[in-house]
């Protein structure tokens, strides 16, 4: 029995030998991929990742553009894409590859697919420098949508936002959309900024929330740029007096410092 297997094992290796020796020269003589052949191919795939990328870059700008569509302003938009960004300064602030060529002077606003990016601080010809919503020194006024209730969104150098209320005990809950308000004097009303994702109703001096924000600060590439709003006159600004006394100091405050250079909101 012992024998017989071992002649099996011996044929065995026999026959894998012998199918080696055959098949060998036939391998030698399969040519190998020329210089040529191999430019080819990598160019090829140079090709086929450029064209995913186009595809990838058209998709985001047709995002972009229904977007456009379906919360129009009043001025036509410029398009520009995000040429430059800081790992110091992720949050803070980005560069567009438009300028004053384009159109874009300082104060104008920066919109993305989901809302409220930021706004111009610095131009050139050829490029503009944004300070995002989510940048520590940004303030904007802002509104609930659900209540109108209302207050002061600060960055956080996140993905979300502060948002301090003037009265201290607002009509608010987690889930509602945040817009920016009327008061405002430097963005225009109603564009979309994020969610209540969080509440502090017992902070002291006011109460505040975690704001989630809607447009992908996080990972910003093509934005649309519209003029500032025009400025009411101070008679409109003074209207706030109609609101109860407990919030018109804050309110007055909010304003004031949202027209400040220091604050550059």
């Amino acid at each position: 029995m012992a024998g017989a297997w071992t002649l099996r094992q011996t044929q065995g290796t026999f026959l894998l030998e012998l199918y080696q020796g055959i098949t060998r020269p036939l391998q030698t003589l399969q040519p190998s991929p020329s210089v040529e052949e191999q430019r080819r191919d990598a160019r090829l795939l140079e090709l086929q990742t450029r064209i995913a990328d186009l595809e990838s870059e058209n998709e985001k700008l047709q995002s972009l553009l229904a977007y456009v569509e379906k919360k129009p302003m009043s001025a036509k938009p410029i398009i520009a894409r995000v040429m430059g960004r800081s790992a110091d300064h992720w949050w803070q602030q980005v560069t567009l590859n438009r300028g004053t060529n384009a159109g874009i002077q300082q104060g104008f606003i920066v919109k993305a697919d989901g809302g409220l990016v930021g706004l111009v601080e610095a131009v050139t010809p050829n490029t503009s420098r944004v300070l995002l919503v989510s940048d520590l020194k940004s303030q904007v006024g802002v509104t609930i949508s659900r209540t109108s209730a209302k207050g002061v969104l600060r960055g956080d150098a996140s993905a979300q936002g502060v948002l301090e209320f003037y009265e201290k005990v607002p009509n608010v809950k987690v889930g509602d959309l945040v817009s920016t308000s009327t008061y405002s004097q430097k963005y225009p009303s109603s564009v979309p900024v994020g969610r209540i994702i969080s509440l502090d109703l017992k902070k002291l001096p006011a109460s505040v929330a975690k704001v989630e924000l809607f447009p992908p600060i996080r990972s910003l590439d093509w934005v649309t740029v519209y003029p500032k709003p025009d400025k009411p006159d101070q008679e409109q600004v003074n209207g706030v007096s109609q609101q109860p006394e407990t919030s018109n100091s804050l309110l007055q405050d909010s304003v004031k410092n949202e027209n400040s250079g220091t604050d550059r909101q």
